[in-house]
């Protein structure tokens, strides 16, 4: 669809400023993501976020009007990300399958994006449950990646696929969660840490991945 004729075409001057106040932006997002997860939400001023990439107060206002926006909009990008790393799975039929994919795409985001999943679900805060999410509809698969995420699960369990003692949706869409959280947060938190000799994050989520289905699944009928 073209413009029409009598719409001004945007000056070359006009579009670099657009892509320079998009990029303070990011850069203002970025900076306040490492500030919060280092020194928690509440601890972090928007002058401290300033001072973090050498912008007066005043510079950050124009972007922002105050912290709940920034937290705002960071909380909206964060998570539609994670929704679309969901997203690109596309539809697989078999909602085991699909899990399992899941699975796979929430350990590979994390680890590709750290800043971003320490934010997310390794910040102590409430930014996740109050007007940091208002931008994300709750409930809508596309946007939301525990509604994927329990929608498949829910599904598997109406088709009976799922142990008897699984019946709770959220229940165990929360166990197999927790479980690729729970190695993908020692790898955050302790790949620096060589006491241990730490398995490749990677490969040993996948098999994760296999031993909390093959745990949870109804056996097949020999």
């Amino acid at each position: 669809m073209t413009a029409p004729l009598d719409t001004p075409m945007p000056t070359p001057s006009l579009l670099r400023r657009e892509r320079q106040r998009e990029e303070t932006r990011a850069r203002i997002l970025e900076a306040a993501r490492e500030l919060f997860v280092a020194n928690g939400v509440a601890a972090t001023t928007m002058r401290a976020i300033a001072a973090r990439i050498e912008y007066t107060p005043t510079a950050i206002y124009h972007h922002f009007r105050d912290k709940d926006a920034l937290l705002a909009e960071l909380c909206t990008n964060d998570f539609l990300a994670l929704a679309g790393a969901f997203q690109r799975i596309g539809r697989i039929e078999d909602p085991i399958e699909r899990i399992r994919r899941i699975g796979i795409a929430y350990v590979d985001f994390a680890l590709d994006n750290k800043s971003q999943y320490q934010f997310l679900f390794m910040t102590p805060s409430s930014h996740v449950h109050g007007d940091g999410m208002k931008y994300v509809e709750k409930n809508n698969p596309e946007q939301d990646a525990y509604a994927f995420l329990r929608a498949s699960v829910e599904e598997a369990l109406k088709r009976g696929l799922f142990r008897t003692e699984f019946q709770d949706p959220d229940q165990l869409a929360q166990i197999l969660w927790g479980g690729l959280h729970g190695i993908v947060a020692l790898h955050i938190v302790k790949e620096h840490d060589d006491w241990i000799a730490w398995a490749e994050p990677r490969a040993t989520a996948r098999l994760a991945v296999d031993v909390l289905l093959r745990g949870t699944r109804r056996a097949e009928p020999a």
